[in-house]
């Protein structure tokens, strides 16, 4: 760590690097949001070097903002890992202190209690702030988990396949209506449902999809290649044709 650190200031001096000397917290939004995400397809792919490797392009990015305010006298890396540490401390009193929590969902009542009082969002409401800046899917389960901790959740998965049901029939009537503001909040009322069941089945729904768009790519990427094999393009090749492909490209476990 003392030897990145060094190699991180070096490249933020004067005569280090241009793009490095550059950057500000501001610019570097897209890259934490990036090496993140990255860090997650490593994880999926089990492969341990894959994963070491992302997650030391991770860890560039917290060492990089803290070099960045030291050079604006606001906080350092020691100054981030020392307000963790703490913060680990002060969140697990039944580790740490005479707390006790005899489960894991008792711990995150307890550190969602601990964070709120800290923050002095008592009279905010439990869901002030939750997930700002997470992508739509994961905001919307990080929400429901939230009250789904004080006891506002379906008892079971039933109800929530009927509220699923309920909503797709609201955007039909949405859809028939032809109002553009009105079918947007339905489907917005149908992907959130969809959401709360994957939470009910213990299925992380931004990765479920993420999922999904990779076999989809796989897939599509067969049906290109079956219609290369009939001498074709893709845009010349029927939906029938597509479509046929598409199903074969089913049957191969990808």
């Amino acid at each position: 760590m003392t030897r990145l650190r060094y190699v991180v200031h070096r490249l933020r001096a004067p005569g280090g690097c241009p793009w490095d000397q550059e950057q500000t917290h501001e610019t570097l939004i897209p890259h934490v949001l990036e090496e993140a995400y990255e860090v997650v397809d490593a994880i999926r792919s089990g492969d341990s070097a894959q994963i070491c490797d992302e997650l030391g392009d991770l860890l560039l990015q917290p060492v990089l903002h803290a070099e960045i305010a030291a050079g604006a006298g606001t906080f350092d890396l020691d100054a981030v890992a020392t307000g963790l540490t703490e913060k680990l401390i002060r969140r697990h009193p039944h580790v740490f202190g005479d707390a006790s929590a005899s489960d894991s969902a008792a711990v995150l009542t307890q550190w969602d209690a601990i964070k709120r009082q800290e923050k002095g969002t008592q009279k905010e409401g439990l869901l002030h702030g939750v997930g700002g800046g997470l992508p739509a899917l994961m905001r919307a389960q990080k929400l429901q988990k939230k009250a789904a901790r004080v006891g506002f959740d379906w008892p079971d998965t039933a109800p929530v396949f009927e509220k699923i049901r309920e909503e797709a029939a609201e955007l039909e009537a949405a859809l028939a209506s032809g109002k553009a503001i009105e079918i947007e909040e339905e489907l917005g009322d149908l992907l959130f449902s969809v959401v709360n069941l994957a939470r009910k089945i213990g299925v992380e729904s931004e990765a479920a999809l993420a999922a999904t768009n990779e076999k989809f790519v796989r897939r599509f990427h067969a049906v290109e290649q079956a219609i290369t094999r009939e001498g074709k393009k893709l845009e010349e090749a029927t939906l029938q044709e597509m479509d046929a492909a598409w199903e074969a490209a089913k049957t191969v476990r990808q």
